[in-house]
């Protein structure tokens, strides 16, 4: 049933939740949910056309595609999670003026959550595409609309609005789903069997019990045990067809230097495809704020960084996939391929491997115990939720590791942070340190090792330190243990006839000259970010010799493709 035909044939209790809508309408938050002016209208008109509703009306349904950005004229609309189920709730309220959707009529991606029409009145349609093309031509327009939906995105994910995971969060395969859905910012809404007495009851009138969880509840489907890759199609992460043709240009990973080559590859017109093993926004998308990038004096989330950028290389064309891993890359017939787990291939023209570090884990007795349910490397409003009034140690002395203790010591009881230097500001940022020391929930502890684990059935009740000047040894009380050491570079993947250094980072440039395997003598040094196999270029922290830093990396992703279009042109 499509939200067109559902005035028709309303789901099941809609007459009473409508019935029990409260009157007024949601009050905006931080731009969430802007009235448009006369004016604004009046222009949009020429563009769409004016609807009548009736109560009960689902202009747009939970599950579908977003095609239609709609602005009420008169009457009310209702935001409603789980619309036709008993955990079906009214999230928003929206009056004359206001516009209805969120990133999806953007993004092409399905609704998380229903509109249904409360007060009868008049709509405004506008097609989603139509949308885009004003908003391209009017930046003023455009921004308006591209906070809004950001914010609203970020409301519900820090409000817990959308599909259901329900399961343990004990459960090595619950916490992979969450991830994925924290990681790729899919709204969602956790039911902890632990803590949550209506998630056995929810699962009881399904007919399930706790030995069939994890499963996911979104709009119609149940899905027990899925995996990540069952649930990227759901959400549109997959966009990269059947494989059979060929890409100008194929991205490996999609942290800042990855995502900056698709934004400029698609923009300066090739076909161009971004993969990623995990999700969009790479390491950066586990920081909580980066505050020293360039344009953002406040500082901005890492994961609404990479979800700008996603609906900048979107806007031009680029095609993504998610979950992707990547595992092979072989030359065949003039083209590079590249194979993934799944047994699928895509060819392509030229690669540019931008697959960042994979985390390096502490070399620890008892890790393994405790990573699947209470060790982290990240610091996301899906850690914080798991850590609010726990005891929390953070283990590492740079950038990501102060800014996870400070981001945690706003929800944790208490929080130490565990530094093998002397200094703090060795390896973290002067201001950073500064903010450390002066914040009285955070407890430093410098030239400080982790030597060991303690708790059972992976549960976690402290973690053992030792100071490397004295020699004491201390229990620190933690039910959560955060990990940010560095990382190594995810290379695996790729064939002997890429040259690495000693460290697994790849070579590019004249470092990179291999003169047998290039089967080209004397010829002329691989240009400066290109590998020793020609057509193949790196960016980012993969590359030897590389800032670590969110602006270099997406620098060099630019750079990347600017020595992409010189060797095409070479090419052809």
């Amino acid at each position: 049933m499509t939200a067109r035909e559902s005035a028709d044939q309303q789901s099941p209790g809609v007459e009473q939740l409508l019935a029990d809508v409260p009157p007024g309408e949601t009050p905006d938050v931080s731009g969430a949910f802007p009235r448009l002016e006369e004016t604004r209208l009046r222009e949009l008109a020429a563009w769409g056309e004016r609807r009548p509703t009736t109560r009960g009306d689902v202009l747009v349904a939970e599950g579908e595609v977003e095609d239609t950005f709609y602005v009420v004229l008169s009457g009310r609309v209702a935001v409603v999670e789980a619309l036709g189920t008993p955990d079906q709730r009214v999230a928003r309220l929206h009056g004359p003026g206001r516009f209805l959707g969120e990133l999806g009529v953007l993004t092409r991606q399905p609704a998380f959550l229903s509109d249904v029409v409360v007060d009868p009145g008049e709509v405004l349609a506008v097609p989603a595409d139509r949308l885009r093309a004003v908003a391209a031509r009017d930046h003023a327009f455009g921004d308006l609309v591209l906070q809004a939906y950001l914010v609203r995105r970020w409301l519900m994910l820090g409000e817990g609005i959308g599909f259901r995971i329900i399961g343990s969060r004990y459960s090595a395969t619950t916490r992979q789903l969450r991830e994925f859905a924290v990681r790729n910012r899919l709204p969602h809404r956790f039911r902890d069997l632990e803590t949550d007495p209506t998630a056995e009851q929810l699962l009881r009138s399904l007919g399930l019990g706790p030995g069939d969880t994890p499963i996911v509840l979104y709009r119609d489907r149940l899905l027990r045990n899925p995996s990540t890759a069952d649930l990227a199609p759901m959400f549109g992460l997959c966009d990269i067809g059947d494989g059979r043709e060929i890409c100008d240009l194929v991205v490996v990973g999609a942290g800042p230097a990855g995502l900056a080559a698709a934004v400029y590859g698609a923009s300066e017109g090739l076909d161009t495809a971004l993969l990623d093993g995990v999700a969009l926004g790479g390491q950066a998308a586990r920081t909580s704020c980066i505050e020293n990038y360039l344009g953002f004096p406040s500082g901005i989330a890492g994961g609404e960084l990479a979800e700008r950028a996603v609906l900048q290389a979107e806007k031009f064309g680029a095609r993504r996939s998610v979950p992707s891993e990547v595992v092979g890359l072989e030359e065949r017939d003039g083209n590079h391929v590249l194979r993934f787990a799944d047994g699928g291939e895509l060819a392509t023209r030229t690669v540019i491997i931008a697959s960042g570090v994979r985390v390096r884990r502490l070399p620890v007795p008892g890790l393994r115990q405790f990573e699947d349910t209470c060790v982290y490397y990240a610091a996301t409003p899906i850690e914080a939720q798991q850590c609010v009034g726990d005891p929390v140690v953070v283990v590492g002395g740079g950038n990501s590791a102060g800014q996870a203790a400070v981001f945690l010591a706003g929800h944790a009881a208490e929080v130490h942070l565990v530094v093998r230097e002397h200094e703090l500001d060795e390896n973290m940022s002067r201001y950073l340190a500064d903010r450390i020391v002066q914040d009285p929930c955070i407890e430093v502890h410098l030239h400080t090792m982790v030597e060991g684990l303690e708790g059972e059935a992976g549960r976690l009740e402290a973690v053992v330190v030792t100071d490397t000047v004295t020699g004491e040894q201390q229990r620190l009380r933690a039910r959560d243990l955060m990990v940010f050491i560095g990382g190594e570079p995810s290379t695996s993947w790729l064939p002997d006839s890429v040259a690495l250094d000693s460290g697994g980072y790849v070579l590019t440039g004249p470092d990179a000259r291999r003169p047998a395997q290039r089967g080209r003598s004397g010829g002329p040094d691989p240009l400066l970010l290109e590998t020793s196999l020609p057509g193949v270029f790196a960016a980012g922290d993969v590359r030897s010799g590389s800032v670590k830093r969110v602006a270099s990396a997406a620098g060099e992703g630019a750079m990347a493709v600017r020595m992409v279009h010189e060797h095409l042109a070479k090419a052809w």
